[in-house]
């Protein structure tokens, strides 16, 4: 996506808010108070210019982002957010559960093990904030 930085904020500000809510743009506030370089280049590039694009629904971002992130490995704390997000824009527990069972094939048990872990502490977590 194109254009000026106010709108590419603008953009990922509000995709920002739609996927991780307060709790997402509270972070971002915080992390703006000791790095405001980081703080812009997580609204402006990945929400602004990524997932702020047609193409893919919410939903399915996540699914990919949990995917990547469980292949990944090593992120766990970023894997835990993205899956209370996911549960924000509407998948299900056996469907964030259901990608990381597929992604054993990709990554092997002990990263899908790790996933899984975060994915437990992620449901636990949105148990208490409903």
């Amino acid at each position: 996506m194109t254009g000026d930085t106010t709108n590419r904020r603008k953009r990922g500000e509000a995709a920002l808010e739609r996927i991780h809510g307060e709790r997402g743009m509270g972070y971002v506030a915080s992390l703006r108070e000791f790095a405001p370089g980081m703080a812009d280049l997580l609204v402006d590039f990945p929400y602004g210019d990524i997932y702020a694009r047609p193409g893919l629904d919410p939903k399915s971002r996540q699914i990919a982002t949990i995917a990547s992130l469980t292949t990944l490995g090593g992120a766990e704390h970023e894997l835990t957010i993205h899956i209370r997000s996911a549960l924000r824009v509407g998948c299900t527990r056996q469907e964030i559960i259901e990608v990381i069972l597929q992604m054993t094939v990709y990554a092997g048990f002990p990263r899908a093990l790790s996933a899984l872990s975060a994915a437990k502490i992620a449901f636990a977590q949105a148990d208490e904030m409903a």
